[in-house]
């Protein structure tokens, strides 16, 4: 039954791609408050085009072309970009349809996706066959079996395995944890002849400082700068944080090398609230969002052991929320992350928002807050990857759009429940996202 279940799910989910979705010729966003996110700024009673899946022309008073497609803003919404989140294990049609329905119209899936998900669902995605995000997606690799990644002894697999990724159509390498030094800069090496740039963790026979210095572009979590690069090689991790005199050390060291951070401060809150405490999971799984949470995903929860370790992890994250401040007002180009579904209680979609909301808690800046989860993922991409522009309004970007009812920079909760999203040129209102959550709930509740 259960089987019979997900395929009618994915046949409801397969025919919401059409249901309240439009993607004419030419879409009008006419009488908008623009959040361009180019800088802090609000352009008033503008007029957006997009044609084709792009902006092709903001301004005041632009004529509307015959036959577009009109949104209008009355003078008292906001058209902000779509939002990203930049590190997710999110795989699914359902986690996908659902991250639309919040407004999150980029995904960079860090690994241990079924191939699957490379080979039709992003396919689908792009050609309009499924709602959903644009998906960027890593090939995971480390030196030992006891994760989801491929595992790599010897430097000849590792380029093997840069080859294969580049065959398969992945976009990044993520290194894990247990990669042998000879591994990694095979790794390295490899990855700029595939023009496929490494991301992930600290490596712990490596460590951060030379990773970055062999070319890694982005550093997966703020936590990993615990395990490799503030706490000695060799060393025992303890809850206590480091010395906050080195927090400018680390600063400095990312951006020597242009890196990206992925500031993914609801992760580790959420991985210290459920340290030794049992009730946290069932907390969890009685939350509204669980709705949204698949059946699979919902098991793995359960299986989870976090609520029976002794780790007291509160110090550390005040700590962490101090190195992102410090990043973010030093230029650091900061991602916006939550490693959903695979860390109980990190729903797709939802737990971004509450991702922004940690990150202001943190003393960020709203506009530096809605940053990381816009420009910079935007620029990021740009930068190591290029393609079509995103993450800001402009003419020649993807026409990834999410409008709401206030200013996202005086509110940036108001981001939560969306009038509408645009992702690729296609657009979703209200009705249509709404009917994204209703389906994706019903399939799970059949599960």
């Amino acid at each position: 039954m259960r089987f019979v279940a997900r395929l009618l799910a994915a046949s409801a989910i397969l025919a919401m791609a059409t249901h309240g979705v439009a993607r004419a010729e030419t879409t009008a966003f006419v009488r908008m408050n623009v959040v361009p996110m180019d800088s802090e700024r609000v352009l008033t009673d503008q007029t957006v085009l997009v044609t084709d899946g792009r902006i092709t022309a903001i301004g005041e008073a632009l004529p509307v072309p015959a036959g577009a497609k009109v949104v209008d803003g009355y003078g008292t919404r906001w058209l902000s970009p779509g939002l990203a989140d930049m590190h997710t294990h999110a795989e699914t049609r359902g986690d996908l349809a659902v991250y639309l329905a919040n407004g999150v119209t980029t995904l960079l899936n860090m690994g241990g996706a079924r191939a699957n998900l490379v080979d039709s669902i992003i396919p689908a995605i792009e050609r309009g066959d499924l709602p959903g995000p644009h998906v960027y997606a890593s090939l995971m690799v480390d030196g030992t079996p006891d994760y989801n990644g491929v595992v790599l002894k010897t430097p000849s697999q590792a380029r093997a395995a840069v080859e294969l990724a580049a065959a398969n159509r992945y976009d990044f390498i993520k290194v894990y944890v247990g990669l042998s030094q000879e591994v990694y800069s095979a790794l390295a090496n490899t990855s700029r002849q595939y023009a496929l740039p490494l991301v992930g963790h600290g490596v712990t026979a490596v460590r951060l400082e030379r990773q970055l210095a062999q070319g890694q572009v982005m550093v997966a979590h703020l936590e990993e700068f615990f395990y490799t690069y503030f706490t000695p090689a060799g060393a025992q991790e303890t809850d206590t944080p480091p010395d906050e005199s080195r927090i400018p050390q680390a600063v400095a060291l990312v951006r020597q090398y242009n890196a990206a951070v992925t500031a993914d401060l609801i992760t580790y809150k959420t991985l210290a609230d459920q340290m030794g405490r049992p009730d946290a999971l069932r907390r969890y799984l009685g939350a509204r969002e669980a709705a949204y949470v698949s059946w699979t995903d919902r098991q793995a929860w359960r299986r989870s052991s976090y609520g029976s370790k002794s780790a007291r992890l509160e110090a550390k994250l005040a700590f962490e929320r101090k190195l992102a401040k410090a990043m973010a007002d030093s230029g650091v180009e900061l991602l916006s992350g939550t490693d959903a579904p695979t860390i109980p209680g990190l729903t797709p979609g939802f737990s971004l928002h509450d991702n922004l909301a940690e990150l202001e808690r943190s003393q960020l800046s709203r506009y530096q807050a809605l940053t990381t989860a816009t420009r910079a993922p935007g620029a990021f991409i740009a930068r190591t990857k290029g393609g079509v522009p995103f993450g800001q309004i402009k003419v020649g970007y993807r026409a990834d759009l999410l409008l709401s009812d206030q200013n996202p920079l005086d509110d940036l909760s108001t981001l939560r429940k969306p009038v509408g999203v645009m992702a690729a040129g296609r657009w979703y209102d209200r009705s249509a996202l709404e009917m994204l959550l209703v389906k994706v709930r019903e399939s799970y509740r059949a599960d």
